[in-house]
């Protein structure tokens, strides 16, 4: 008779003692790490080569989005692309999307175009955004 009682007792004590507290994998599910993100405008050649490592490309390639108060901080600008213009036959990591694991992908993907999505008129201009500095 007393074992039933004890377990339950020991079920109601974890779940007080667990309460508030958040699972140990939700930490880890979030994919996006610190170095993903991106930095401040680069504003010295020593910048812009840390930014060009960071994004894996040559310091001569890389060029960042302009400093307009969007908010892409260090991102590179990359051609303006599709990827079906991509080489069809090239071995690609993941070749339904022509791309290999890592690569730098365009601002928007995949949010290409949200204002549309969310069900906005497309005759008329979306609110523009604005980023404060904090």
């Amino acid at each position: 008779m007393a074992a039933p009682g004890a377990a339950a007792l020991g079920v109601r004590w974890l779940q007080r003692a667990t309460r508030g507290m958040v699972p140990l994998g939700s930490w880890r599910a979030f994919h996006m790490t610190k170095d993903m993100l991106p930095g401040r405008y680069p504003r010295t050649p020593e910048e812009r080569a840390a930014a060009a490592k960071k994004y894996n490309m040559r310091v001569e390639d890389y060029e960042p989005y302009p400093d307009d108060g969007m908010g892409y901080g260090d991102y590179p600008k990359l051609p303006d692309r599709s990827q079906q213009e991509r080489d069809p036959w090239y071995e690609w990591d993941h070749p339904d999307l022509r791309l290999n694991w890592g690569e730098t992908g365009p601002k928007q993907y995949p949010y290409n175009n949200l204002y549309l999505e969310k069900g906005g008129d497309p005759t008329k201009e979306p609110e523009p955004v604005v980023h404060y500095e904090i």
